[in-house]
């Protein structure tokens, strides 16, 4: 079993039980952190010099959708609607597996080349069982650890989730591949009735499956206090964007252990005009963070913890502005606050606190190393600013379970040429039916448009709701 020492780095564990920055070393054996300390001892190991590199847990990125990858960027100016209407009444209908495939590939390779190890795969378009294997096959073969959260297109409101594909995928290669987990992206209150709601969150529970649902465009239905009044919130629960869950209910949420993943810049950009950051720090906990889809916002989850960061900075002075007539004196929110979103938040998002997000013996061996030397974080006066601020091209190295990804700030064993080439001509397809503008296409568009907005209507109004 391989043993690597990294020895001359600053350290950021992120742990309780350590400095918030400190000159250590990394013992890592095999899949696993050995030890965490001054003057190890290599023992054989491979000894990296890391003089002059930030060393942090590896990134989590917990809401991202890697199978929309080859369409990056067309959505940029993609408001919720339109992004409703194109990229699933048009586009996604049209995916082939090998869309998947390659769309899933490229997107969890662009994650560990920006520094993240761990995603959560919101893969909503498995219109098939060859669709998911496309899927896991790609993750497999990218390296990343991921939870693929299995979901369908958008459909009826009383169309339970597949259970019997979650039990074939539980039985398949996720089963033998120990850096995948399988979760459920289930439509949940928003957008499923009640009873189906609740089937499929007691289907999660009783496969011991996390379960990731939106809520957004709207306040919350009346799915949300049936799930209540049934039990089944719990820390296997994890909802996305949480716009006009109001804090009453964020509270009880919280106390249930439910998780919470912001994506602040989609969330900014497209509309969902969401202010569930702020109600559940002020419940007690603290949010995870998404880049949701590549479509409309790049993929770096560290852009999207400086902006929520930012976004809630920006609340307290509005707040002391309206009291004062000046902004904060200080600001509660620290870089290492931002930090932890992205790491031990995310880690908890997921369900695999007692693995990852923190660098502390006995847990993966999952790092990501800053190069500081660098123009724009040079002179390293503060580790966890520098981390928090790093872009991609800061990524030296990324390593999961012990085994290099990246190194020498080059993504390790890629073939990238013919990546980028099958993306391109996965994506080329989709582009020029966005760019269709044929008679039947412009009828069609319509036609989904007005679906999608009268969803969006009935949404924002409980009371339409059936």
């Amino acid at each position: 079993m391989s043993r690597t020492l990294l020895r001359g780095g600053q350290v950021v564990s992120m742990s309780p039980t350590r400095p918030d920055s400190e000159r250590a070393e990394i013992l890592v054996d095999g899949p696993r952190i050995l030890a965490v300390g001054e003057d190890l001892d290599p023992g054989g190991a491979e000894v990296v010099d890391l003089t002059g590199r930030v060393v942090i847990p590896g990134l989590v990125n917990a809401h991202l959708h890697t199978w929309q990858t080859p369409m990056r960027f067309v959505g940029a100016d993609w408001a919720l609607p339109r992004y409703l209407a194109l990229a699933h009444g048009e586009i996604a209908r049209h995916y082939r597996p090998a869309d998947t495939h390659i769309g899933t590939l490229a997107g969890a390779l662009n994650q560990i080349d920006s520094g993240v190890t761990t995603i959560g795969d919101w893969s909503h378009n498995c219109t098939t069982g060859e669709h998911a294997d496309a899927a896991v096959d790609a993750l497999t073969q990218a390296g990343v650890r991921a939870v693929f959260l299995h979901g369908t297109p958008h459909g009826l409101l009383d169309r339970p989730h597949d259970i019997d594909e979650i039990d074939r995928l539980l039985d398949g290669p996720i089963a033998t591949n120990p850096l995948l987990s399988l979760g459920m992206a289930i439509k949940g209150p928003q957008l499923s009735k009640p009873e189906i709601a609740i089937a499929d969150l007691r289907a999660a529970a009783e496969r011991g499956l996390l379960a990731s649902m939106h809520q957004s465009a709207g306040p919350p239905g009346p799915g949300w206090h049936a799930v209540t009044e049934a039990g089944l919130w719990s820390p296997s629960a994890n909802i996305v964007h949480g716009t006009g869950l109001p804090p009453n209910l964020v509270d009880t949420l919280v106390a249930s252990g439910v998780t919470f993943t912001c994506t602040p810049e989609n969330e900014l950009g497209q509309g969902h005009t969401t202010r569930l950051a702020d109600n559940v720090l002020a419940a007690g906990s603290a949010p995870s963070l998404g880049t949701d889809t590549e479509m409309v916002t790049p993929g770096e989850v560290l852009i999207a913890a400086r902006i929520l960061l930012a976004m809630q900075r920006g609340l307290q002075h509005d707040q002391a502005f309206t009291r004062t007539g000046l902004g904060a004196g200080e600001v509660t929110l620290t870089a290492k606050d931002a930090l932890s979103w992205a790491t031990v938040e995310g880690a908890r998002a997921l369900g695999l606190s007692d693995r990852v997000g923190r660098i502390e013996a006995g847990m993966e061996a999952d790092l990501t190393v800053i190069d500081a030397r660098m123009l724009n974080l040079w002179p390293p006066h503060d580790a966890i600013a520098g981390a928090l601020n790093a872009n991609t091209a800061n990524i030296e190295a990324v390593m999961i379970a012990g085994q290099w990804r990246k190194r020498d700030h080059k993504l390790f064993g890629v073939d990238l040429p013919t990546i980028k080439g099958e993306l391109q001509r996965s994506g080329d397809e989709f582009a020029r039916r966005v760019r269709r503008s044929g008679a039947l296409d412009k009828m069609r568009r319509r036609v989904v448009r007005r679906v999608v907005d009268r969803q969006l209507s009935a949404q924002a109004d409980p009371a339409r709701r059936t």
